[in-house]
């Protein structure tokens, strides 16, 4: 059994993509588990606002050398070398590994010696007894992105093989880790359990994909050169990269800093908030991001630029299809979402009202979320890591000043705080200026989504050639969302005449109904307006199980 399953790979990007979209479905479920423990036992206050800034710097090596550099790089670089030489590729995937090893172990080294420093900037609004519980447990979490760097070498090597299902489970075990440190760390460490609950999901993270990339073909040798034409490639490559993903993390630590000196609790509602949006993000971009990136790096380096646009055409016309009607579904349902999953224990009502807000609000730019990390890799299948930078840079400026200037102006009574406590039900609640910093990110997000598509669709002929195919696949999907979203608001004011709305089963109820609503009605417009991704996902189905 256990052969089997560290033997399979899949054979379509289409159920690549739904294979890690309900395994990254049961991981942030677990997500939310994990989150609901810790708002429910520490509620939105110091503590863990602690914990969630403590995240930042190894969060930021974390971000911009692993998940925007090696992670986004490597693959195309070992597929290029396997398609000449798979011994080369192997020799490759060592020297990037040992490399590698050393560089993380080197930096984060450093950034935990001059934690006391980078914390100064990274939370200037918290007493000094705040701050020196952030260092520690930030000096504790800088070995997660160790163990997370070299993980993220044999994901590579998983994904070229298409073995999905076994790189799936890694996020997975990384959550089930800080859920146990929540629960049993926590009580006898203090804060710092929860710290070492991250390492402990970071090890079994690396753990269980070493096996897979054994049978695959991999054996680790001491190989440790440099100066290598892979490495030396590689690197070329990740500079403008980590440039770009680095602009994203500085967002986070602005955003950080500026909570910092707001209401207690503001961080740990922004994470929050961040952590609920990012569901779907996660569920839907990231795994057809990951699930198409080798099939578009193996037909750039084939030179199969009519297979490239093909590619490109279905994986984002299928993204489009599942996020634009969760994204109103979630707007719609934001304050139910949040009273299930937060509304516990010390988390307060405020603390409830605020987090649905700033949901309500990051879902304005779900859609443009889920896509950048696809388009993003499809420019690095062509060994173009220079414009995602460049965009990526642009957008962090702007968020920045969206940021100051939503701070700035939720500070006093105005035409524009009016329509926003009007239109968000912000009524009675003091300091909303929190609300500022998920606005200012969500449209940060959709300048660069724009962007990045401009530039994309003058780069590739192929892509520009069906533009007029994605506008009409975008209009069915949008149509289809507003009106299932108006029947799940029916819906909404239908059910919640039959159950108590105080308690978390009238709640529960009220939500599944919506939702089921929302999603028929949604699926049955997309199947009369004839929208052909329905059509690609059935078939990608049945081509995977085809055993012929």
């Amino acid at each position: 059994m256990f052969n089997q399953i560290f033997h399979s790979r899949t054979k379509t990007i289409t159920f690549a993509a739904v294979l890690l979209f309900f395994s990254g479905l049961f991981s942030r479920v677990l997500g939310l588990v994990r989150d609901r423990l810790l708002a429910g036992g520490l509620g939105a206050s110091t503590e863990l606002d602690i914990y969630f800034a403590a995240f930042r710097i190894p969060d930021f090596v974390y971000g911009i050398l692993i998940m925007g550099g090696i992670a986004a790089v490597f693959l195309p670089i070992f597929s290029e070398h396997f398609k000449k030489n798979p011994e080369k590729a192997w020799e490759l995937a060592n020297n990037v590994l040992n490399c590698f090893l050393f560089l993380l172990i080197s930096i984060c080294g450093i950034l935990a010696i001059f934690a006391p420093f980078l914390a100064k900037f990274i939370v200037p609004g918290f007493s000094q007894e705040s701050r020196e519980l952030t260092i520690a447990l930030t000096r504790i979490m800088f070995l997660s992105p160790i163990l997370l760097g070299i993980s993220s070498i044999f994901s590579s090597i998983l994904h070229y093989f298409s073995r999905f299902f076994i790189y799936s489970l890694a996020p997975i075990l990384y959550n089930v880790g800080i859920i146990l440190g929540i629960i049993f760390f926590l009580p006898v460490f203090g804060l710092k359990g929860l710290a070492y609950g991250v390492i402990l999901g970071a090890l079994a993270h690396l753990l269980i994909q070493i096996p897979a990339a054994v049978i695959s073909g991999y054996r680790w040798k001491p190989f440790f050169n440099f100066r290598h034409s892979g490495i030396v490639k590689i690197f070329r490559l990740m500079v403008p990269r980590t440039i770009g993903a680095a602009a994203y993390h500085i967002n986070l630590i602005v955003i950080t800093a500026i909570a910092s000196g707001l209401s207690i609790g503001s961080i740990s509602v922004f994470n929050l908030s961040s952590n609920l949006h990012y569901f779907p993000v996660g569920l839907i971009g990231i795994s057809f991001a990951l699930a198409s990136f080798p099939a578009l790096s193996r037909a750039w380096a084939n030179k199969e630029k009519g297979k490239f646009s093909q590619h490109f055409f279905s994986v984002f016309t299928q993204i489009i299809f599942f996020i634009i009607p969760v994204s109103f579904l979630m707007f719609l349902l934001r304050a139910q979402i949040v009273r299930l999953f937060y509304g516990t224990g010390k988390f307060t009502w405020v603390d409830t009202r605020l987090t649905a807000v700033c949901l309500g609000v990051f879902c304005i730019g779900i859609f443009a979320c889920a896509l950048i990390p696809f388009l993003a890799r499809v420019f690095y299948s062509f060994y173009n890591t220079k414009i995602p930078a460049i965009i990526g840079i642009i957008s962090m400026f702007v968020n920045v000043f969206l940021c100051f200037f939503f701070i700035w102006i939720l500070n006093f009574q105005n035409i524009f705080s009016d329509f926003l406590i009007d239109f968000l039900h912000l009524q009675g609640i003091e300091n909303i200026q929190i609300v500022g910093l998920p606005l200012a990110l969500a449209l940060a997000s959709i300048v660069q989504f724009f962007m990045l598509f401009i530039v994309l669709t003058k780069k590739i002929e192929g892509i520009r050639l069906r533009l007029k195919e994605i506008f009409i696949s975008f209009g069915k999907v949008f149509l289809a969302s507003i009106l299932s979203a108006f029947f799940a608001y029916l819906t909404l004011y239908f059910v919640s005449d039959f159950v108590n709305m105080q308690t978390f089963l009238g709640i529960l109820a009220q939500t599944i109904s919506a939702t089921m609503v929302g999603i028929s009605v949604y699926l049955f417009l997309a199947y009369i307006l004839r929208c052909k991704e329905l059509k690609a996902i059935r078939s990608s189905i049945f081509k995977e199980f085809d055993k012929s």
